[in-house]
């Protein structure tokens, strides 16, 4: 079900820095016209951090209603309070979503075996497939190959998203998990050699911008066209690295703004790119030729 190219939605909002539910639906209308295989809204990308708990259900049965049943949603909940977590999960499936993906706690650090303990919690409360969120640059905890093995074991915890950037660390975990556990990765620019080492996917950020691409590149990689793949990841590598020249999702946002998708507007504690910054997000639009789509949208 999570396999190939899944998009970490960016949540849009209004200049009053409300939800902006009409520009979100056309979003992820763009997104299933595209071809894109799955869509995970209010992750990371998504400001879910900032969203209230209303927010949070309406972005996700928004998507669900666009996504009409032809790709599914992967819906985030995470945090460091797992009584949360799972009242959050039961919510987000009675809305009729496909998983969830649930990031690892933070702030709070938990051993190996709280993290476990976690998760095991989540998957006996909740029946749907899990997808584990590991991120230890964002949270301070990573999720050990020999953690994943165990959880690999629960019936309902399916996968990974695999963000710790570290291609040994995500060979170990492709080599102690079961064959059918979904390893995705949550970086753009290493999803070929996950894929070549035996990963399903990746849960991108750049196809927000570019999702006809990222799933293509997803796709010609998964079925061994490493040529193909590789092309296409050196056309928009710039793209893939100037999402991260200020936190997730600064610039994915500001690009997007410039791209004329959505108005550049965030919720504190994030605010704006510097100018500097913009200035390097809005030359590689225009190295990779997106800014046409905001003339497109001006007409």
């Amino acid at each position: 079900m999570f396999t190939g190219c899944g998009t970490a939605l960016i949540t849009p909002f209004r200049r009053d820095f409300s939800l902006d539910e009409d520009t979100l639906r056309r979003l992820v209308q763009r997104q299933i016209a595209s071809g894109i295989d799955f869509l995970v809204p209010c992750g990371t990308t998504g400001e879910s951090p900032t969203l209230t708990r209303s927010e949070h259900l309406r972005v996700v049965e928004i998507t669900l209603e666009e996504a009409k049943g032809k790709v599914p949603v992967l819906a985030g909940a995470g945090g460091y309070n797992t009584a949360a977590v799972i009242e959050l999960a039961r919510e987000l499936g009675r809305l009729g979503a496909d998983g969830i993906l649930s990031v690892t706690p933070y702030y709070n650090k938990p051993t190996q075996e709280g993290l476990f303990q976690h998760y095991q919690a989540i998957a006996a409360a909740v029946p749907l497939p899990i997808v584990v969120y590991s991120v230890q640059g964002r949270t301070g905890v990573n999720v050990e190959p020999a953690t994943l093995a165990r959880l690999a074991r629960i019936e309902n915890i399916v996968g990974v998203k695999e963000a710790s950037g570290n291609i040994s660390q995500m060979a170990n975990v492709l080599h102690e998990v079961p064959a059918g556990f979904h390893v995705l990765s949550g970086d753009d620019a290493i999803t070929i050699p996950l894929v070549a080492l035996g990963g399903r996917g990746i849960v991108s950020v750049a196809s927000n911008e570019i999702p006809r691409e990222m799933t293509q590149l997803a796709a010609a990689a998964l079925g061994g066209d490493f040529a193909q793949a590789r092309a296409i990841q050196a056309r928009y590598l710039p793209l893939m690295n100037v999402n991260f020249v200020e936190s997730n999702p600064i610039p994915v946002k500001a690009a997007m703004a410039l791209m004329g998708l959505v108005e550049p507007i965030y919720r504190l504690p994030l605010v704006p790119p510097s100018p500097a910054s913009l200035e390097k997000i809005e030359k590689v639009l225009e190295q990779a030729g997106l800014l046409v789509e905001s003339a497109q949208h001006a007409s």
